[in-house]
């Protein structure tokens, strides 16, 4: 006798996922909705759409680490249920952390003793670590101030225009003027000249950058320190440094250990890097190290007891996830002095290539230089008929990711496109890039003049400044870039 049986609508254990109701149907978007799915359906909606991401590899835009060995992906897997914060039920997690934090600031050369512990903490990021080092020195200047019986109401920053964002949001949010040294054409970095001249007694820091982020360039900390020790003789005050290193930290120590900015420098208080970067870990972990202990305040340490033992905490996030720390361990040990060395080498003649290749074919300015981060930032030498926003856009179909952005101020009306090379960014990438670049050149060549040229034709003849005359090369140039800053952000919201 046969038994046979007849599936019901309801027996779903019969239909494929893409043959279920679950993805006939769309889903509420904003709000939670009211029956559950099975696990299938719902990793495949979400799956689907996450297709529609750009190629992680292929997004020149980024500094972050976008590949790491299977053996490190099994390390991160297997801890990412591990709470970091709770240092007493992973004791070999929290000791996994110190060694990354004497391992980093022996790299950074703290004058540290043989068996003395360094003084630093891991955190999410860079951004993270900038509000950490910038409150230990604000909090150092205004005890001070208090000391003395002076007004600590108005403390101030030093920076070059060129910071990253993180640096204006720690002024921001913890009520600090942020003191801007403008750059100019040609001239990306702060200029330590002009930064030592705006310090001032409210200052309580000049932060520098290893590795400025808009053309990769390393800036001369050395010389900040030199100019700064004269002036703090001449003033009495005491005017101390930190270093920004997130992009160059795990670059310099390896390809230019000759070039001093680290702790070398006695005015250098705290330096912070990303290991999420050039540390070569997925986005998620950041260092602080501070020179000495005197350096951090012990009134901004936190003790708590509630997990167990007494544990002492100084970080803007209480929970973090323990994958990360892990993961930063693995590559020090994995890869060693040798290893780091002989990747940061590799990113830099795969930038060699790039910029070679992009020189050959007489079409740009390179704006990078050839010691810093390994990128490549150029411009286009002739943009009167289409600009380095449309290159972007356009080499967005052949999946790169290359952002194209405008110089702060004063020069604002310079504009580059910038590929940041990786570790996963190889020779043959490289290569094909430049082929790509070259496509897309020919290409906006043979197309009719784009909508680029004829903004600039209705800025040459039809719109009038103040004096009745026609617009400036430069005041044309800077509407038309505005013009397209604003088409691809628009863009950009269409598809979401």
């Amino acid at each position: 006798m046969v038994l046979s049986k007849t599936s019901s609508e309801s027996d779903v254990s019969v239909h494929s996922t893409f043959a279920s109701r679950y993805v006939r149907a769309s889903l509420p978007r904003f709000e939670m909705p009211e029956n559950s799915i099975p696990k299938e359906a719902a990793y495949q909606i979400i799956n689907d759409e996450l297709m529609l991401d750009g190629n992680p590899r292929l997004n020149l835009a980024s500094f972050v680490t976008t590949w790491m060995e299977p053996e490190c992906d099994k390390l991160m897997m297997s801890s990412i249920n591990k709470n970091y914060v709770d240092m007493d039920e992973y004791p070999v997690t929290t000791e996994l952390q110190n060694r990354c934090v004497n391992i980093i600031a022996r790299l950074f050369n703290a004058p540290l003793k043989e068996e003395e512990t360094a003084i630093g903490v891991g955190t999410v990021g860079s951004s993270e670590a900038i509000m950490l080092a910038g409150l230990a020195f604000k909090r150092n200047w205004q005890n001070k101030r208090k000391a003395e019986g002076k007004p600590y109401d108005k403390p101030n920053i030093v920076t070059g225009a060129n910071v990253q964002v993180c640096w204006e949001k720690f002024a921001n949010y913890f009520e600090v003027e942020l003191k801007e040294v403008k750059l100019r054409e040609g001239y990306y970095v702060m200029d330590p000249m002009k930064a030592v001249e705006m310090v001032d007694e409210n200052t309580i820091c000049v932060a520098a950058i290893l590795g400025s982020t808009l053309n990769g360039e390393f800036e001369d900390v050395k010389l900040l320190n030199d100019l700064l020790i004269e002036k703090n003789k001449q003033t009495g005050w005491d005017t101390p440094i930190h270093v920004d290193a997130a992009s160059g930290g795990f670059i310099a120590p390896f390809i230019y250990p000759e070039l001093e900015w680290d702790f070398r420098l006695p005015l250098v208080k705290s330096i912070n890097v990303s290991g999420h970067k050039y540390g070569l870990v997925y986005a998620g972990i950041g260092w602080v190290i501070w020179r000495t202990k005197q350096d951090l305040p012990e009134e901004l340490i936190f003790h708590i007891n509630y997990l167990g033992a007494d544990q002492p905490t100084f970080t803007l996030n209480f929970s973090k996830g323990s994958s990360q720390v892990i993961a930063q361990y693995y590559q020090l040990i994995r890869l060693g002095y040798e290893g780091y060395r002989n990747v940061m080498e590799n990113c830099r003649e795969n930038a060699i290539v790039l910029r070679k290749g992009l020189e050959k074919t007489g079409r740009f300015n390179i704006v990078s230089k050839d010691k810093g981060v390994p990128l490549v930032a150029f411009s286009l030498k002739d943009n009167s008929l289409h600009n380095e926003f449309e290159v972007s856009e356009t080499l967005r179909r052949f999946g790169w990711i290359v952002p194209a952005y405008t110089m702060p101020a004063d020069a604002q009306h310079v504009t580059v496109l910038r590929v940041v090379i990786r570790e996963d960014f190889s020779r043959t990438l490289a290569e094909r890039l430049v082929f790509d670049i070259i496509k897309v050149l020919r290409e906006l060549d043979t197309l009719p003049a784009r909508l680029s040229a004829k903004m600039e034709k209705v800025g040459e003849e039809n719109l009038v400044i103040k004096n009745n005359g026609k617009k400036t090369e430069i005041e044309v140039q800077r509407e038309v870039t505005d013009f397209w800053k604003k088409f691809v952000l628009a863009r950009k919201a269409a598809v979401c």
